[in-house]
């Protein structure tokens, strides 16, 4: 059992969306593009308690906030909107009935009022959920996202089709009311039935969802809130505790401060006293305290599990333990839901939160093997590092609010092995980023940051450090694969930059072709680049900060006589450890190279353009000037 296939429509910030999700998956993208938005999605469609909320939408859960109907402008036609107030055309209005008058009733008092719709199909399901779901379930081919009403459609390929479900909510304003409304139906019913058939909280349940948002999952896990992990096992194992009416009648029993000793009832007794001036002597029992207001719903959320950490046996509940502490708390609730109830689709907003890199890896590890279905959303490269190119869901949503999932398509130059050896968490920190800086190889990854960085430092106001810029350096391993590296980024929706020794023109064309900011100079190499232009006096410091190697303290017995030339094979020998970057880390900012400089103002100014400059003031940099004013 999978969620194959989710569609929205006018939901928060997403105008629509069709997205297709493997049987695991990991969502990623910007910050506010639409990842949890995909979540709250599922869990109107399937989650089993999502709807005792009242009202189960409101007005930011509409695309722009548009829920009313659109104004009729002097012609008596509704004023064109196009795009934030159209409907999708599965959103048709229903017969009044039972189930549907309330929605029938509401498109008829505004018949061009936006509604939220979202579609969710199953495939891949269970005897179970056949058997209990048949009249409504469809066919659904994998290849061509095609539904059909028989299970062999001709000229299609048997092995691509699955007996799948699918399942629309559709959430509205009613204006008689004046409040939202929210219902979930079976798909077909809506077009195929004289009434739509509701989708229920039992037949939910048979669908197995749960989402695990990242701010209330753990500090509710052991409480017995409605649905909360321990509420979830409960019921999973059909235990239906039966401690309220015990614990109301024994708590009503216990009378707090009753002792004289206190002063708290002789307070209380003045009260009555003065009030019963103005009541009748009916007035009943005097004021007394009690533990609680003594209902099993304020039960529900006071009573929690207390845990004792560390040594000795004092307990505290468990919410007042460390973070780490109840991430593995829930890890160890996940696993126990899973195995309890074997198909289950688990959506978990950000695993990593206050959790090591092993215990990331554990957490997704775990729990892809216990469900049918895993959804995760996830700014970590070690959860990234877990799924599967065809596993990671980049998504990206334009100005019109349109969502969509773009294809990941490595270049040549990255073949599997060195793909899952050396490139896999440098590309999956990539994804995670805004921009891209592609360096044509190590040493360039490594020093370039640190330039930067160590500029910001000494002139905050004119530097800013590459992660400042929200920019990841990828090493491309050589500078015939920059192009390809480039395009890979910018496919993805990324700005790219690219920084790289003198390039022939067949080359830089091709290089230009992909980024926005070329970042080149003419030396043959970063080691000369930097050992030329910096000065002779931050040389000889650095060289007597060197631990140098045997080899080179042979070859210069006096480094520091011998400072440029030490330094460069020195350079060479580390070239993959920082080295270099090393030295630019201790430079002060006329130390560093004036190209460095300028390429670092070159990148900020992309990244953020200056104000324009006043009339006869001084004209910001262009970028790339740094090249040309090197040259």
């Amino acid at each position: 059992m999978k969620v194959c296939r989710l569609s929205i429509a006018n939901f928060r910030g997403v105008k629509s969306a069709t997205i297709l999700l493997p049987k695991h998956a990991v969502l990623i993208g910007d910050n506010n593009t639409g990842k949890t938005t995909l979540l709250e999605a599922l869990d109107l469609v399937l989650g089993p308690d999502r709807l005792n909320r009242q009202p189960p939408i409101d007005e930011h859960d509409f695309f722009q906030g548009k829920y009313l109907a659109k104004a009729a402008d002097a012609g008596g036609e509704a004023a064109e909107d196009e795009g934030a107030d159209a409907q999708p055309d599965a959103v048709q209005a229903e017969a009044a009935g039972e189930d549907g008058a309330g929605e029938a009733a509401a498109i008829a008092a505004g018949a061009d009022a936006p509604r939220i719709e979202i579609e969710v199909a199953i495939a891949d399901l269970t005897e179970e959920q056949k058997a209990k779901f048949g009249d409504y379930t469809e066919f659904w081919d994998a290849a061509t996202d095609i539904f059909y009403g028989e299970a062999n459609p001709a000229g299609v390929d048997a092995a691509h089709i699955t007996e799948a479900l699918r399942v629309t909510f559709h959430g509205w304003y009613d204006p008689e009311e004046d409040d939202f409304e929210g219902k979930t139906y079976f798909t077909r019913s809506l077009t195929e039935s004289d009434t739509p058939v509701p989708f229920s909280k039992k037949d939910k349940q048979v669908c197995g969802f749960l989402y695990l948002r990242s701010l209330r999952t753990g500090s509710r896990a052991l409480s017995l809130e409605r649905g909360s992990l321990l509420d979830i096992i409960l019921r999973l194992k059909e235990v239906r505790p039966q401690m309220w009416e015990d614990t109301i009648t024994t708590l009503a029993d216990y009378s707090v401060a009753s002792d004289p000793e206190l002063g708290i009832s002789g307070v209380l007794e003045s009260i009555n006293t003065a009030l019963k001036k103005y009541v009748p002597k009916e007035w009943g029992i005097e004021p007394h305290l009690k533990v609680s207001n003594l209902t099993r719903e304020h039960l529900r959320k006071v009573i929690t599990a207390f845990i004792a950490t560390g040594e000795g046996s004092h307990a505290a509940p468990f919410y007042r333990q460390g973070t780490g502490t109840i991430n593995m708390l829930v890890l160890a609730m996940l696993s126990q839901i899973a195995e309890d109830k074997q198909n289950v689709i688990f959506a978990m907003e950000e695993p990593e939160t206050a959790i090591p890199p092993y215990a990331q890896k554990r957490i997704v590890h775990e729990i892809r093997k216990l469900a049918s279905q895993t959804i995760f959303t996830s700014h970590s490269p070690y959860v990234l590092e877990e799924f599967a190119l065809d596993e990671t869901v980049v998504l990206g949503r334009d100005d019109k609010g349109v969502l969509a999932k773009r294809a990941i398509a490595l270049p040549d130059s990255v073949k599997p092995k060195r793909y899952r050896q050396e490139f896999r968490t440098r590309f999956c920190e990539g994804l995670l980023a805004r921009r891209i800086l592609v360096a044509e190889g190590v040493t360039e990854a490594a020093a370039f940051p640190v330039v930067c960085r160590r500029l910001s430092e000494l002139k905050p106001d004119t530097y800013s450090s590459l992660e400042a810029l929200g920019i990841c350096t990828i090493d491309a391993g050589s500078q015939n694969s920059i192009p390809d590296m480039a395009e890979l980024y910018r496919e993805l929706g990324k700005r790219v930059f690219a920084i790289c020794d003198k390039q022939d023109a067949a080359n830089q064309a091709l290089i230009e072709a992909q980024v926005e900011l070329l970042l080149m100079h003419d030396e043959k190499g970063f080691e000369d680049l930097v050992l030329k232009n910096t000065t002779e006096e931050a040389l000889k410091r650095f060289a007597k900060l060197v631990d140098w190697p045997p080899h080179l303290t042979a070859k210069y017995p006096d480094v520091e006589a011998s400072a440029s030339d030490a330094l460069r094979d020195y350079f060479g020998w580390t070239k993959a450890n920082w080295g270099i970057a090393d030295f630019l880390a201790q430079c002060s900012e006329a130390e560093i190279p004036a190209w460095l400089r300028e390429a670092c103002i070159a990148v900020k100014d992309t990244c953020a353009p200056a104000p324009a400059a006043a009339e006869g003031g001084e004209a910001p940099i262009e970028p790339g000037a740094g090249a040309d004013a090197a040259n």
